[in-house]
């Protein structure tokens, strides 16, 4: 995957946020991009399973996704730079396989097209959650 990925990448999510809307092609643009975790990324955003926790005066975001184990972990990430789970840092990190996980792709899914679940909380409590990563 190369730079060349990111900004075609980029340029979907961009669309999709104009519209708010994600149709076939977006799809299938996105699934050739990211393949099965494309596909597990929309499985999420099917489930609402992204919550976009804001601070209420600052209005910082961090992303909380629930995972697709039977124990429905749930992974905080910043979707174009980091996400809590194990995928990111044997994929992302360590392996250079991939250039996101499934979460990331969830939240960016999710934020752009207007499927998240906002939350808004005390920006002293986003501190403090932000603290526990």
């Amino acid at each position: 995957m190369t730079a060349t990925t990111i900004l075609v990448a980029e340029s979907i999510w961009k669309e999709i946020e104009s519209t708010r809307s994600v149709n076939d092609e977006h799809l299938d643009k996105l699934r050739f991009l990211f393949g099965k975790n494309m596909e597990s990324a929309a499985r999420i955003v099917d489930l609402k399973g992204v919550k976009k926790i804001s601070g209420d005066q600052s209005g910082r975001t961090i992303f909380q996704v629930t995972g697709e184990s039977k124990r429905k972990e749930e992974y905080f990430c910043f979707p174009e730079h980091y996400c809590s789970c194990q995928s990111f840092f044997y994929d992302i990190v360590k392996n250079g396989k991939q250039l996101f996980c499934k979460h990331q792709i969830a939240a960016r899914l999710a934020s752009s097209s207007g499927l998240c679940v906002d939350v808004k909380i005390s920006d002293e409590q986003l501190a403090v959650l932000l603290s526990n990563l």
